[in-house]
């Protein structure tokens, strides 16, 4: 037996801010196009009433509208939310796996959160994965939400110089997304694996502002963005294949997702890859420009955006690959059963 994605879910707050209107609230004039050099027209902005739990709940609850289970059925929750607020408070405890648990009524449910910045969800499914794979549960639900904007209102409010390590922070949206699992003999989860590089740990950090009050993200672009990051998925999902046989091409994978971070970088990325594997990159489906980064909860967010329009047919084979602060890389391969949306 191995572990199927049974459900999806998400949930996008109804405000748009496009990037020019954000470039335009900078006390200073940038030389960058930002829209041109990430691939960001436009994130979603949480609601005055949404916060990170409510993002969340909302996502898991429309997971939960697509399945055939309801919460009491669950055995697990696993949170995996980088940004954890109630209002105005960033919560540690109570976990927001409790929380979800106790407001969505999954009485029977254990739970804990996970934390690994944007591949927290990935990380996730891995661990619910394999506890469904040794046996300890039959399904759970991995979720979060990612009220992440506010490091771009205090980039908005700091950005004082024309290359400013904050830029990135201006790319992000908000969103939730869930995922409920189950044990299948059918379609599901072919592999997934991933791998931190602790000597790029640094180029990425949020934490409290340096400079005022509110949280912001503090990025080495230029440090970021270089080969020696992106072969960090490429090596190990070549070693990764070589052990069993196989080669890239040999898996036929219908779709590609990455975290939806820059389009420019994801180009380069795909180039590599396709050196690096000797073979084509199937194509990728992205809501890069609608959505913005939306951190952990990306590569399921635009699943469910795939679903909802119709572009993924039971039977097909998606390959989704992380890039996150830690930094974090790897790859989860999953066959698409009869999922509704």
């Amino acid at each position: 037996m191995r572990s199927t994605i049974e459900a999806v879910g998400a949930y996008l707050p109804s405000r748009e801010v496009t990037t020019a209107d954000l470039l335009g609230q900078l006390a200073v004039d940038t030389p960058l196009d930002l829209e041109k050099v990430s691939g960001v027209r436009a994130r979603r902005v949480r609601g005055v009433d949404e916060d990170s739990f409510t993002l969340a709940l909302a996502a898991a609850r429309s997971a939960l509208a697509n399945s055939r289970y309801t919460a009491a059925d669950l055995d697990v929750i696993i949170s995996c939310s980088i940004t954890r607020t109630r209002g105005a408070d960033f919560c540690l405890e109570p976990s927001f796996a409790l929380m979800l648990r106790t407001t969505l009524g999954a009485t029977r449910a254990i739970h804990f959160d996970v934390s690994n910045a944007c591949a927290g969800m990935m990380t996730g499914v891995l661990l619910l994965d394999r506890m469904i794979r040794a046996g300890a549960v039959r399904r759970g639900l991995v979720v979060s939400g990612e009220c992440i904007t506010p490091i771009s209102d205090t980039a908005v409010r700091e950005i004082s110089q024309k290359y400013d390590p904050q830029f990135a922070s201006l790319t992000v949206g908000d969103a939730g997304a869930a995922v409920v699992l189950d044990g299948t003999d059918g379609p599901g989860l072919d592999y997934v694996e991933l791998n931190t590089s602790a000597a790029f740990a640094k180029l990425c950090l949020g934490m409290p502002s340096d400079q005022g009050p509110g949280v912001a993200l503090y990025t080495d672009n230029r440090a970021m963005h270089n080969e020696s990051r992106y072969l960090l998925w490429t090596s190990r999902q070549q070693e990764f294949l070589t052990g069993r046989g196989s080669r890239f091409a040999d898996e036929g994978y219908d779709y590609l997702i990455h975290h939806q971070f820059s389009g420019p970088a994801v180009e380069l990325i795909d180039k590599i890859a396709e050196r690096e594997f000797d073979a084509p990159m199937p194509p990728k489906l992205a809501v890069l420009d609608r959505y913005g980064n939306t951190a952990s909860t990306s590569h399921f967010v635009v699943l469910h955006d795939a679903l909802s329009r119709g572009l993924l047919a039971p039977g097909s084979r998606v390959l989704l690959v992380p890039a996150a602060s830690g930094v974090v890389a790897g790859f989860l391969s999953v066959t698409i059963g009869d999922l509704r949306v």
